[in-house]
């Protein structure tokens, strides 16, 4: 069931953009007096799902949810109608109007996408605020992956600077030290502070872990597993573990680590209930787990910080976090392409965008994602690959400079050029995904 609500908001939220972006090419067709002949939302390789014509255009919804397309009379694009172009141009045609409207016409979608996504946050902004914990609030310290480990850190440390700058939001540590490429992280450790250098073989590892820190929190029980030991042996949900095996802990890495050598084999397991312990013995799972869940809830053992934001301050906010995003995401681009980072082994397709939507529904959580994805279009859309928006700006720009224009030819080859890159990139981001499945 928690796959079904991930799909179904990842499919509304594309469907959302999607039309949306081809709305921008749209209107401004529409604007310029030029023909669409067609309207569709996802692509319709031999049959479509629902087509009505209306006018001059007919719309449409396909079956491949891989994007959605207008198709502007007298253009070259996905289509490849050669015979179209074999024809005299026409004064409602695409390749008719001035090159300044063309490229009005190609940035359309591009606009609206990063319109929607200002509007979307600072909507969200508006209606639910924004919650963040503080850095100099996580009183326990962090707990730490293997990565972090490497590198140096230690379950306990406190993070107090990140190359000596204060990172006020805890969660946009990671994102600092990565999108950002800091060199070092100064955490206090026991009452001293150790400077942890961040060095170049550092970032692909980095870049990979799927947890890196996280808060380090005092094990409380919040819900069990399908089959629970620690449940049938008669722990109960709040109840706090305070030892295993008769050695005192406080925290979860410390019963995690420890159970890592009681794999299989029978345990002491010592709770705190209305201010008495109680010890249960039963035998642990093959994996070295107890089945239970530890409370996830931040605001339980933190005072987070919660802002309200009326409606003129949310309108600057969310522009604000717009273009914050849209700048992050443009630095991860760069390290895509960067090979020594390794960054492109990270990168997914369909499944791990998915994933990313909550398996609750949450219409917060899915206006956020969906805001951040429009953002992504955006940018990905205007990358200078034939086929894409941004290899029609580029030859248009082109053309506005040197008053040449790319011959019917040369924009053909250069449309099945694009395509061939586009589905590469396609086949290789999916097929990571498919990969990380069967690793899991």
């Amino acid at each position: 069931m928690n796959v079904i609500i991930q799909i179904a908001q990842f499919l509304l939220s594309l469907s959302i953009l999607v039309f949306l972006h081809e709305i921008g090419h749209f209107a401004l067709a529409k604007l310029f007096r030029t023909r669409v002949e067609k309207f569709y939302i996802f692509f319709n390789p031999w049959f479509s799902l629902f087509k009505k014509k209306i006018g001059e255009t007919e719309y449409g919804i396909g079956w491949l949810p891989l994007g959605g397309y207008v198709k502007i009379s007298g253009m070259i694009d996905e289509s490849m109608d050669k015979e179209q172009m074999k024809k005299p141009p026409q004064p409602w045609e695409f390749r008719s109007k001035p090159a300044y409207q063309r490229l009005l016409i190609m940035v359309g979608g591009v606009l609206v996408n990063f319109l929607l996504a200002l509007c979307i946050y600072s909507t969200t902004l508006y209606i639910w605020g924004e919650q963040y914990l503080p850095t100099k609030n996580v009183t326990y310290g962090i707990m730490c992956d293997s990565v972090a480990f490497e590198m140096g850190l230690q379950n306990g440390d406190k993070i107090l600077t990140v190359d000596h700058v204060e990172i006020d939001n805890f969660n946009k540590i990671f994102h600092d030290i990565v999108v950002n490429r800091a060199s070092s992280i100064q955490v206090d450790r026991n009452g001293r502070v150790v400077d942890i250098p961040i060095l170049e073989e550092h970032l692909a590892p980095l870049l990979k872990s799927e947890i890196f820190i996280t808060t380090r929190i005092p094990f409380i029980v919040d819900d069990f597993s399908k089959e629970s030991p620690a449940r049938e042996a008669g722990i109960q949900q709040d109840d706090q573990v305070v030892a295993l095996n008769d050695t005192e802990i406080q925290f979860f890495d410390e019963f995690r680590t420890m159970m890592y050598d009681l794999k299989g084999q029978e345990v002491a397991v010592t709770v705190l209930r209305e201010n008495e312990n109680i010890t249960y013995s039963f035998r642990a799972t093959q994996d070295g787990k107890i089945g239970v869940w530890p409370v996830g809830d931040l605001g339980r053992f933190f005072e987070l910080v919660n802002i309200e934001y009326s409606f003129l301050q949310a309108i600057p906010a969310g522009i604000s976090k717009g273009f914050g995003n849209a700048i992050s995401y443009l630095k991860q681009l760069k390290l895509i392409f960067t090979p020594k980072t390794k960054a492109y082994e990270s990168l997914g397709g369909f499944i791990k965008i998915g994933s990313f939507f909550p398996t609750v529904w949450n219409w917060e959580a899915f206006w956020e994602m969906t805001a951040l994805l429009s953002i992504i279009l955006a940018i990905m859309n205007l990358l200078p690959i034939p086929a894409l928006d941004g290899g029609h700006v580029m030859f248009l720009l082109y053309e506005i400079v040197s008053g040449r224009k790319p011959g019917d030819k040369f924009m053909e080859y250069a449309q099945i050029t694009g395509m061939l890159i586009l589905l590469a990139l396609l086949l290789y981001a999916n097929g990571n995904d498919v990969v990380q499945l069967f690793r899991k």
